[in-house]
Formats: structure tokens, sequence, C-alpha cells
């Protein structure tokens, strides 16, 4: 979503918030928010995210899980983030899972158009974006964060049709850097937190500075974008 500015300047309106991570895979960055006390208990998913963090898998809670999945969630902006095992921190997790599998062939199910030449590929279901040249890769697959529930960041074939490197959002007063428009406000953009972390945006697709940077110097206006699947809680 986004409005012109009385100026004249085009506003985007995706929320600039929390995300920074290595490429599909798990890193800790500056926390998102200051660690509460850890929990005792026994989340329902456990023995799940006790595997993906690499932890004795017993389903027990030690206190050794609990720093474990108190730092993942506090670098991911996971609320709260006491080191349960629960549904939001799995659903994380299992999405990071998914990303990693899609390896360097993201679009085997055939789902972004491979007849338009160079394409800016967005899978909200896998929350993935790529950039493809007909059948052959040209740079990711790479994690985003698009449109929370009620803010979805819109399906379909769309066109790049401005850039602006140092955008601000005059809605909400929030940097994006590298903004990419390709429909109405929402636009592919950096964002210096964790594209992790939930709900989402207010409908733009946000990256990484890295990515986003890359994606700038290989995208130009007139581009295709296709946005496509539905992120999972919306």
């Amino acid at each position: 979503m986004g409005v012109f500015a009385a100026s004249g300047r085009r506003a985007g309106v995706a929320l600039g918030v929390m995300g920074m991570v290595v490429p599909l895979s798990i890193a800790l960055g500056s926390p998102a928010q200051a660690a509460p006390s850890c929990t005792k208990d026994t989340g329902p998913y456990q023995k799940q995210v006790e595997k993906f963090l690499g932890r004795p898998v017993d389903g027990r809670q030690s206190r050794g899980d609990c720093l474990a999945i108190q730092k993942f969630q506090t670098t991911h902006g996971i609320s709260p983030n006491i080191g349960y095992a629960g549904s939001a921190t799995w659903g994380v997790m299992k999405l990071m899972n998914e990303q990693k599998a899609a390896g360097k062939n993201p679009n085997k199910a055939g789902k972004c158009p491979v007849n338009k030449g160079r394409i800016a590929c967005v899978d909200l279901t896998r929350q993935l974006s790529w950039i493809q040249d007909g059948r052959k890769l040209v740079f990711g697959p790479v994690p985003v964060r698009t449109g929370r529930d009620k803010f979805e960041t819109r399906t379909g074939l769309k066109k790049i049709y401005w850039r602006d490197i140092d955008h601000v959002s005059d809605l909400y007063d929030v940097p994006m850097p590298y903004s990419q428009f390709f429909d109405g406000g929402q636009a592919f953009h950096s964002i210096g937190g964790s594209v992790w972390s939930p709900p989402g945006s207010h409908g733009c697709v946000n990256m990484r500075k890295s990515d986003a940077k890359k994606y700038w110097s290989l995208l130009k206006k007139g581009d295709d974008v296709f946005v496509y699947g539905r992120k999972p809680g919306t």
C-alpha cells in the first residue's frame, strides 16, 4: 500500500521493522529485545525445536534448551521470548527449513513464468524471492518478509514502475532503502531487523540489505515481478 504526498512524491507503505540474518540459515544478530527469565515449561514443539537448534532431542526442557530457544526468539523478534517451544517459534523454524529445501531450484514447480525474460519472483507461501531469466536462475533464492494478515502483498504479474534508493515512507516515517515499487505502494526494500520477524510487513517485500542492494543492481524500471502463493497466517 502507499500514498502520494502533496509534493507528488510517492510514499511506500511497508513496515520497516526487524530483520537481518545470513542466507537461509541461522545467524545471531543484535537482540531485538531484552531477554526475560527463562521458562521451565516444556513446549508442544520441544523435540522439533531441539533438533533445529542442534540440542539433545529428548523432548524435555532444560536450562540449555531454554537459553538456546530464547536466543533464537530474541534475534528474530518472536514474543514472548521466554524460551518456550511454542507454535510461533516452531513456525519460524519450519519456514526456514522449507526455504533451505528450495536449494538452487526455487522454481521447480514452475509457478513463476519462464517466458518473460528477466523477472523477480516472490513466493508468499515459502517467503522466498529470486530473480530468473527464462529458466536460468540469476540470483537467490533469498528469504523475504511479506505482508501480514489484512495487509497482504498482492498477487499477480506486475512491473517495477518506480525506484528510489533512499526512500522514506511519508505515512510511517520509516526508511525504505533500495525501494523498487511494483504495485501501488508495495515495493522491494531493505529493513534493519529480522526478515523472519512475525507477523510481517504492511504489504512490501522486506529484504536484508545485501539482498535488496543486489536486486537494485539487477533490476530496472519496467522489469516484471510475479507474486504468488499465500503467506502462512494470512
